[in-house]
C-alpha cells in the first residue's frame, strides 16, 4: 500500500500559531521534507518531533522528488513543510506534490499559517478576489511586464518581497504607480511586525524613516482602481532607459571609472542588459564625450 503525502502548514513566526494536528502529523510521519533542514529544526525542538528530516528546497527539488516517490510508493508517510507558511505558494513542494498525484499516491492538506492570507485579512480592502504574484520581479523585463499588467488590469494583487529590496520595489512603484492603494505588512506574528497603510511615495517615506526595515519579511499588497491606466510618461518607464544612461548614472553615483561602471552593470541582476549592449553604449559615450576616466 502507498504511504500518504501531507502538505503541512508551519508558523510564518510565532511558533504558537502551530496547530496540534500539524504536530501530530510531523510527529507520525516517516519523513519530513524541510525546506531548511537546519532551520526547522527549531520548529521541532519545541514540539519535540523527532522525525527523520531530509532536504528538500528549490535546488534540488527535481532530484529529491524521485527519492520521494519511491519511499511513498514503498508505503511510507511523507510530510512536506517549507521554512514558514503553506509549502507550494512560493516555497518548494510542487514538484513532489505534482509526481505525486501522477503516482496515484493519496495528498492530504495541513492548513495553517499562510502570509499571503494573513496580510489579505489585515489589508482592510473590501474584496471578492485577488491576484497572487508571488515575489516581486528582479529583472527589468519582468518588471515593466508587472507595471503594465497591474495598469491595465484593476484589482488587488499580492507580492512577496526581501527586506533588502523593499525599498526598491517601493521607489518602482512609488514612480510608476503613485496611485494606488497599499498595504505593505512587515514581519507578521513577529518581533518586528508592522503594517504599513497609504500610497507608495507614503510608504516609502514611512520605510525610509524606520531603522528596522531590514528586519522581517514583506507581503505587500497593491489595490489598483482603473486610474493608474490613465496616466502617461510611465508606461515604458524600463524601455526608456538606454545603456549610455545607466552607465553615466552609475559612475556619477557610484563614483566608478567607466571600465568599473561597465564591469557592474554587465555582472547585475539589477540591469537587463548584455554585456556586448553594455560594452557598445561605453563606446558610444567615448564617441561623444571623448576621453572618459577608464
Amino acid at each position: 500500500m502507498n504511504g500518504k503525502l501531507y502538505i503541512v502548514a508551519t508558523p510564518i513566526g510565532n511558533l504558537d500559531d502551530m496547530t496540534p494536528r500539524a504536530v501530530e502529523i510531523l510527529k507520525n510521519a516517516d519523513i519530513i521534507a524541510a525546506e531548511d533542514t537546519e532551520n526547522s529544526m527549531k520548529l521541532l525542538t519545541k514540539f519535540d518531533i523527532r522525525t527523520k528530516l531530509v532536504s528538500n528546497h528549490k535546488f534540488n527539488e527535481i532530484n529529491s522528488a524521485d527519492y520521494f516517490i519511491r519511499e511513498l510508493l514503498n508505503g511510507r508517510n511523507i510530510a512536506v513543510i517549507s521554512d514558514a507558511g503553506t509549502p507550494c505558494i512560493s516555497d518548494p513542494g510542487g514538484v513532489i506534490v505534482k509526481k505525486a498525484a501522477e503516482n496515484n499516491i493519496e495528498i492530504i492538506a495541513v492548513p495553517g499559517a499562510c502570509a499571503a492570507a494573513a496580510a489579505i485579512s489585515v489589508s482592510g480592502f473590501v474584496l471578492k478576489s485577488f491576484v497572487f504574484e508571488g515575489f516581486f520581479p528582479r529583472e527589468k523585463s519582468d518588471m515593466k511586464k508587472i507595471i503594465l499588467k497591474l495598469k491595465n488590469n484593476p484589482g488587488v494583487y499580492v507580492f512577496y518581497e526581501s527586506p533588502k529590496r523593499i525599498i526598491k520595489t517601493f521607489e518602482i512603484l512609488s514612480e510608476n504607480l503613485p496611485g494606488c492603494n497599499i498595504c505593505l505588512c512587515n514581519d507578521l506574528t513577529k518581533k518586528f511586525e508592522r503594517i504599513y497603510r497609504g500610497s507608495p511615495g507614503e510608504v516609502l517615506e514611512e520605510l525610509r524613516g524606520n531603522i528596522s526595515v531590514q528586519k522581517g519579511e514583506y507581503t505587500v499588497i497593491v489595490s489598483v482602481d482603473g486610474s493608474e491606466s490613465e496616466r502617461q510618461g510611465s508606461d515604458d518607464f524600463l524601455s526608456c532607459i538606454s545603456p549610455e544612461a545607466v552607465i553615466a548614472d552609475v559612475m556619477t553615483k557610484q563614483k566608478y571609472t567607466l571600465k568599473d561602471a561597465i564591469r557592474y552593470i554587465s555582472d547585475s541582476e539589477e540591469y537587463d542588459f548584455t554585456k556586448n549592449q553594455v560594452y557598445a553604449a561605453s563606446l558610444n559615450l567615448k564617441k561623444m564625450f571623448g576621453n572618459i576616466n577608464n
